[in-house]
């Protein structure tokens, strides 16, 4: 099994003719993703990769029954896009645009959530079930089907991971990133409840770093799960008051310390790595 995404999805991809959409199309049906329609407003009638391109995304659902869409949309453009598919009916919005203004995300999940529908990101590599189905820009060769799935903040540590994971023997059932910005659709907590109810998940490894509380939060939720989880988290020499690469990796007011959420996760029972290449090793220990 899987979590949000498998090889039923139907994708849609907004941006589709620009550089980045046009590219990442081309790889996620490489990899097998069902993309079944492309929008980009006044391009109605080209195609990319064979993929039909359409002014509007109402027209991608009624011709095509797209389920879900990828945003490769510039930020100041990208709630219309969000907006448009949630009122499409899209269920599923994977939003890879970073630098989205804090107002518009807020509007973004507000409407989802009247929506009834799931947003990930902004700023995120998307979510891929591997051997069945990716909706993101992550590396298509990394992953492998298995039985240990991924929650992450960061894109390039969770692609590490995920590749030491593979070498070690350890396929994925979901890989998952929330999005690095400081507001985003999905918490820890949403994610670890998902793979918790997976059949087919056997173990959980969390991908953090410093700032804000995420990592607190779902070490509450940790305490209650039956399956184990191994954590990884970055920033562990990062200044205070210091933004390190993501909007939300900042620590402020002695709030979102590497050294409080270890402590936090490791209470409720979480293992946690202090590089990331032990990851692998400490999921054989949590699955003996």
């Amino acid at each position: 099994m899987a979590i949000l995404i498998d090889e039923r999805t139907r994708v849609v991809v907004q941006g589709i003719t620009g550089h980045q959409g046009s590219f990442h199309t081309g790889q996620m049906i490489d990899y097998g993703t069902r993309v079944v329609a492309g929008v980009s407003p006044g391009k109605e009638g080209q195609e990319v990769r064979g993929v039909p391109v359409y002014d509007t995304v109402e027209a991608a659902v009624e011709k095509h029954g797209a389920t879900a869409s990828i945003i490769f949309v510039p930020a100041p453009f990208t709630k219309d896009a969000v907006l448009e598919a949630l009122d499409a009916g899209i269920k599923l919005v994977v939003v890879i645009t970073e630098h989205v203004p804090l107002h518009d995300a807020m509007e973004i999940m507000a409407r989802a959530r009247l929506k009834g529908a799931t947003i990930i990101g902004p700023n995120t590599f998307g979510v891929i079930s591997p051997g069945k189905s990716k909706i993101g820009i992550m590396p298509n060769q990394i992953y492998t089907p298995g039985r240990v799935g991924i929650v992450a903040r960061s894109g390039t540590l969770s692609y590490e991971i995920a590749a030491s994971l593979t070498h070690a023997g350890f396929g994925q059932s979901t890989v998952v990133g929330m999005g690095g910005d400081r507001v985003v659709g999905l918490s820890f907590i949403d994610v670890l409840k998902m793979f918790e109810q997976d059949k087919e998940t056997e173990a959980v490894v969390l991908v953090g770093e410093i700032g804000g509380t995420a990592e607190e939060e779902a070490a509450e939720y940790i305490k209650g799960m039956s399956k184990p989880v191994v954590a990884y988290l970055a920033g562990k020499h990062a200044p205070p008051g210091k933004r390190m690469g993501h909007a939300g990796a900042i620590i402020e007011r002695g709030r979102g310390t590497y050294q409080s959420k270890v402590e936090a996760l490791e209470a409720a029972g979480a293992r946690v790595a202090a590089l990331p290449w032990q990851v692998a090793e400490l999921v054989r220990e949590a699955l003996r």
